[in-house]
């Protein structure tokens, strides 16, 4: 039993503990106080000088940062400076993604290994070719010695993706010549980091099952034989157990989710710090940091959020007119997390249609016929079909949205009974090869300079003042 004394001195110390946060709250209150004094930035300047918010032109077009041949996102046509609205269009190296699904698909074999060749090497591989790369991916997936005995679950996070983040950087640690960017050497890190991102994934989610939501731990080695989306769902179910349907499926997200072009937010972090000279994992570390945010590769899972206070708070969801009124809420921040988003909704390329969201759609709708979740599905088409119309309607804006890619990825998860905080770790699973074309292309460009854009500063002048007069 516990002594009295003892008792006592714990007792005296939470009550210390208590007080100093209360005391630190305070003053960072304080802070936070003269900060907003001091920080305020009227919206008048970004007019005033021109600035490009979010590096796009005022009429939604990108700011041209560079020059890329790994991939393209296509939602309108530029016609004698009128910009023209077109279904979307997503290419990776000159191919149309449809006509890429459509090939390997018709043929029945996965695709993800052969894409990640196309966009990684510029060309479509034959069948030796895939073999051997299949066979490097396969050779490459067991992390180095004890790396998640010590390095995830000696320091699990309730995050996945904040554990990937901290693996990637610590991956440097095991490399022997991990500043070397020669072409070489940064095939082979970027082809072990594609190999390795699904195990890492695999593992952080079972360190964060085990120790933040009391379950079991369940660690699986990846089997060789296996493809990527195999391997993956084998890894993170205990009973190892799934269907082919549900690989096809699962790899059919994989490459939809592989690349969208040297601006997207995340393949654009990576390559300004690419730009810089530094190694390969602060570079990919930095992209998954940026995927992680829900304005990005964290809109699945807001997404899935959304529906379920639609799916709560919409009694009939058959009647449009009570679907609109709770759209009508949510743009208003009277509902949903009030950020006033309706979240897989709109785009900032495309216009008429997402063709990811087209072809996941498809193959959403015969999953759901097949698993009971029907219902849901119809929900989720009728705010894609009326969202636009409320947006209008609440904004008084006349932009063009439609239903993005995570409008349908995560109802598509949820029916393969993929657990939400995996949602944007697939994601970042799939885009790892979309980042690696991109940290190589801007390491071995012509121009090679750092980025560096410029920022307007508005403080005024000040005279230094002694402390005994402030």
């Amino acid at each position: 039993m516990m002594s009295r004394n003892i008792y006592d001195s714990l007792l005296e110390a939470q009550k210390t503990a208590i007080k100093q946060n209360a005391d630190s709250l305070d003053f960072i209150q304080g802070l936070c106080s003269e900060f907003e004094k001091y920080n305020q930035i009227s919206s008048v300047y970004y007019e005033k000088y021109n600035v490009k918010r979010g590096l796009r032109n005022g009429d939604g077009t990108g700011v041209l940062a560079g020059v890329t041949q790994i991939g393209n996102v296509r939602g309108y046509v530029l016609e004698d400076g009128e910009k023209t609205s077109i279904p979307g269009q997503l290419i990776y190296r000159g191919i149309d993604v449809q006509d890429l699904i459509q090939g390997f698909t018709s043929e029945d074999r996965f695709g993800f290994e052969e894409t990640a060749y196309l966009l990684m090497f510029g060309t479509l591989p034959n069948m030796e070719q895939l073999e051997q790369f299949q066979n490097i991916l396969a050779y490459f997936r067991n992390l180095p010695p004890s790396f998640t005995e010590d390095m995830i679950l000696k320091a699990p996070s309730s995050d996945v993706m904040n554990k990937l983040a901290r693996s990637v950087l610590a991956l440097y640690s095991y490399d022997p010549d991990p500043d070397n960017n020669s072409l070489p050497v940064e095939i082979l890190q970027a082809l072990k980091l594609i190999a390795r991102f699904p195990v890492i994934v695999a593992h952080a989610f079972a360190a964060k099952r085990h120790y933040f939501d009391r379950e079991s731990l369940y660690l699986h080695r990846p089997k060789p034989e296996l493809s990527i989306a195999e391997n993956f769902l084998h890894s993170v179910r205990h009973d190892n157990q799934f269907t082919r349907e549900e690989a096809r499926l699962l790899d059919l997200c994989l490459v939809l989710h592989m690349e969208h072009g040297g601006g997207n937010n995340s393949a654009f972090a990576c390559r300004v710090l690419s730009s810089s000279g530094t190694d390969i994992y602060a570079s990919i570390a930095a992209a998954v940091g940026a995927l992680k945010g829900p304005k990005h590769g964290g809109a699945n899972m807001r997404v899935m959020e959304m529906f379920s206070h639609i799916q709560q708070d919409v009694k009939d969801w058959k009647d449009d007119e009570e679907i609109k009124a709770y759209l009508t809420k949510i743009l208003r921040k009277e509902a949903g997390d009030g950020s006033g988003l309706i979240y897989g909704m709109g785009h900032a390329i495309y216009t008429v249609s997402d063709p990811r969201a087209v072809i996941l759609k498809q193959f959403a709708r015969q999953m759901a016929e097949e698993k009971g979740f029907l219902e849901q599905f119809q929900l989720f088409e009728s705010v894609e079909r009326l969202s636009p119309g409320v947006f209008h309607q609440v904004t008084g804006q006349d932009k063009e949205i439609c239903a993005n890619v995570d409008m349908y990825s995560g109802l598509v998860y949820k029916m393969m009974g993929i657990p939400p905080e995996l949602y944007t770790p697939l994601f970042a699973i799939a885009r790892i090869v979309g980042w690696c074309a991109h940290r190589i292309e801007e390491v071995y460009s012509p121009h090679g300079r750092i980025i560096r854009p410029a920022y307007k500063a508005l403080a005024k002048h000040q005279v230094f003042v002694p402390m005994a007069e402030r």
